[in-house]
């Protein structure tokens, strides 16, 4: 057995992160529903019960009380009626800079009521920068006039110039099973003139789908990926990322961003290890399993290549959720590390140099913040 890796936990508590995938802060109040809802991924319904009692509600109550000025492990009652003491922007200027963030990379494709890029840099005080969504970026298309595949390229390029990378969704529109090969300009045509008679809203046509895949990869910028764990609009046995095959097969050089992966967090990180050009992280995933976080981080760290892992929290809404993020992965970084360097498997130095590939490393290299 090695000492105790006291410069291992120091580092962990004190290094900068780059949270590579997340959303905006709430900006208007709402009431203890909304907030509990915010607790729960996957139902898309007014909870049963409360929110409260998950692995994240429980989270919440010991990691997040005490920047309200309470005790860990609070009451929810408790909790709630203090944190409705302050504004929503209030509480992100609270958890915001605790989470020692220096750069948030932010999927702009989602959320009235949230905060963009600008308003997550103001509160927070530290940099953030756009992720663009393809899907939104094909619904700005679909309602501009003219030829869609022209209006999408150059919308997305419009865009891109100050967007450090891509995001889909398409785990919500379909799933990663079928064909994914890049469609023929008259397909796109046809495609897009039945969506568009549609209304040009929610986008499911497989073929613009298809679309906007390969003209990310075109684009250069890393394109990520929702993968696994989401709400109940996203049919979760169609988003194991080993049915992305044939498409990471076609992808190049352009890095492909696998996120939240649970509970695929292993077939992740054999992708990560087989494609050169493919990465993973566990944003989302951390938050919801909360105390179990330490054993997810664990099988993310099997087969993929340390090189290959990045951080994220996915927070959206709650600004407490920002926090989390990085409060339960340090925890879960330092369980795991902890372990391998008492058990004399890695030194401390290794352990070390880890943490800040995963940290900041990664995503620094990567996204070129």
């Amino acid at each position: 057995m090695a000492s105790e890796p006291r410069a291992l936990s120091d580092h962990i508590d004190e290094v900068t992160l780059i949270d590579q995938h997340v959303h905006g802060c709430w900006t208007t109040a709402g009431d203890r529903r909304r907030f509990e809802n915010a607790l729960v991924e996957a139902n898309t319904e007014p909870v049963v019960g409360s929110g409260f009692d998950s692995q994240l509600g429980f989270a919440v109550r010991a990691h997040c009380a005490p920047i309200l000025g309470l005790p860990k492990h609070v009451d929810p009652q408790s909790y709630w009626e203090r944190r409705g003491r302050f504004g929503e922007a209030e509480l992100a200027r609270m958890f915001l800079p605790a989470a020692g963030v220096s750069d948030w990379l932010v999927d702009t494709g989602i959320g009235a009521d949230t905060t963009g890029p600008a308003d997550m840099a103001e509160l927070s005080g530290n940099r953030a920068h756009e992720v663009i969504r393809l899907e939104q970026v094909a619904e700005q298309a679909a309602r501009a006039p003219g030829d869609y595949a022209s209006a999408f390229q150059d919308i997305l390029h419009r865009r891109a110039a100050t967007a450090v990378g891509t995001k889909s969704i398409l785990a919500y529109r379909g799933g990663f099973a079928g064909d994914l090969s890049e469609p023929t300009p008259a397909q796109v045509a046809e495609a897009a003139d039945r969506w568009r008679d549609r209304g040009g809203t929610r986008l499911e046509e497989r073929v613009l789908l298809r679309f906007g895949l390969h003209q990310a990869l075109r684009l250069g910028k890393p394109l990520q990926f929702h993968v696994g764990l989401g709400d109940r609009d996203c049919d979760l046995h169609k988003t194991n990322p080993l049915l992305l095959l044939d498409f990471l097969r076609r992808s190049g050089d352009t890095p492909i961003v696998l996120l939240h992966c649970y509970p695929y967090e292993r077939e992740a990180g054999y992708l990560a290890q087989a494609f050169n050009n493919v990465y993973v992280d566990g944003g989302l995933s951390v938050n919801q399993l909360g105390a179990r976080a330490p054993a997810f981080v664990a099988r993310l760290l099997e087969l993929a290549p340390f090189g290959k892992v990045l951080y994220s929290s996915d927070g959206f809404g709650p600004a407490e959720l920002h926090f989390l993020g990085a409060v339960l992965w340090r925890r879960a970084i330092h369980r795991v590390l902890r372990g391998f360097v008492v058990d004399d498997d890695w030194s401390e130095a290794d352990a070390i140099r880890v943490v800040d590939l995963i940290a900041h490393g990664n995503a620094a290299g990567l996204y070129g913040v």
